[in-house]
């Protein structure tokens, strides 16, 4: 049976389902996957066979490539939520795109010394389950 996941786009305009399994899970620390995330990293789930089905919205997804560069990202036109894209024969999916459960951990931390200078230790930081009050 070919596991299938679902999901979607912030303001809900986007949806699609991915047939296949991934082969890995990357978390990429370099400044242009920093820059497409605003965060410390792109979390990406990568697979050779999977497909992609778009459910909806297809009219409204973007793609933008750093000139001269491979570095993509695909997006919703209307709330700039990422998501997946094919890429170099990879079906490559933000794993906070989908709404199903991610079905797989992390295989590594790439461009790890490329990470901001803020992101380290962070395990030593304090965590709360909500807002701060």
């Amino acid at each position: 049976m070919v596991p299938t996941m679902s999901g979607s786009c912030q303001c809900g305009g986007v949806s699609f389902r991915i047939s296949g399994a991934f082969e890995s899970f990357f978390l990429c620390h370099c400044s242009r996957c920093r820059k497409d995330t605003g965060s410390a990293h792109a979390a990406n789930l990568f697979s050779s066979e999977a497909a992609v089905t778009w459910l909806s919205g297809q009219g409204s997804i973007k793609t933008y490539r750093v000139p001269e560069t491979r570095h993509e990202k695909s997006f919703c036109s209307e709330c700039g939520s990422a998501l997946p894209r094919v890429q170099d024969g990879f079906v490559v999916v933000p794993a906070g795109s989908l709404d199903s459960a991610v079905p797989i951990r992390p295989t590594a931390h790439i461009c790890f010394a490329s990470r901001a200078e803020w992101d380290e230790r962070l395990e030593d930081v304090a965590r709360m389950d909500g807002l701060p009050g």
